[in-house]
């Protein structure tokens, strides 16, 4: 593992109340953020992110694993926040809070640390059936991510099986790194969206995931900083 990705997430999203945009990430930025990574033990990293349009906001932790939420550090911080954290968290809308291990991922390169902070990201919620699992992380795995990399847009994706899930009971979080927001419209990506293994498993009804891209904001938080 490198210094910056771990091997499970904390992938959060909210939307602050209308214009309190600025105090929102003067908040995030100067205290939630920094003071996870620094002060819990076995967060490794964070990145924020923000929607094309609207103020909504995306933080991705990087955690040793999910059991760095069980840390009474964490725990103290969840359940008795200081008052900045209480009076934000009880304010903001579009609140979501999944914890996810990472099953499989897929590099233009041998050092993830390089694509993660990617200036975009796309995301894919999924609520697959148990029966259908093992098919669904084969075509990812196999003919999926591997067709998207052949364009040089797309740097890195990753597959994390979701642990714990707010407020949908959703199983599975991809994650894809790309170099900016004309990638999404890259031929690989609808060669890869339009073969016969992905078509049958699109006719089902769970294939319906719920999607998001984002922009990077500033830098990563690192327990150095």
């Amino acid at each position: 593992m490198n210094s910056t990705k771990g091997n499970a997430v904390l992938f959060s999203e909210m939307t602050p109340p209308a214009g309190r945009e600025d105090e929102f990430n003067d908040w995030y930025d100067g205290h939630h953020s920094p003071s996870h990574v620094q002060g819990v033990p076995g967060f490794i990293s964070a990145m924020r992110y923000q929607a094309p349009t609207g103020p909504h906001f995306l933080a991705i932790y990087e955690l040793t694993g999910p059991e760095a939420l069980e840390h009474e550090e964490y725990k103290k911080r969840k359940l008795t926040p200081d008052n900045p954290t209480y009076q934000m968290l009880k304010s903001v809308s579009g609140f979501t809070r999944y914890i996810a291990k990472e099953r499989f991922a897929l590099g233009r390169n041998d050092e993830p640390s390089e694509t993660i902070d990617a200036a975009v990201i796309f995301c894919a919620l999924f609520t697959v059936p148990k029966g259908r699992r093992v098919e669904f992380e084969d075509w990812f795995d196999e003919e999926h991510a591997p067709m998207l990399q052949e364009n040089a847009g797309w740097f890195f994706s990753r597959r994390l099986e979701i642990v714990e899930q707010d407020p949908e009971p959703r199983t599975h979080l991809i994650i894809h790194y790309l170099r900016d927001l004309q990638a999404l419209d890259a031929p690989e990506r609808a060669a890869a969206s339009n073969t016969e293994w992905r078509n049958k498993l699109a006719l089902e009804n769970w294939f319906d995931p719920t999607v998001a891209t984002y922009l990077r904001r500033k830098k990563r938080f690192l327990k150095s900083d």
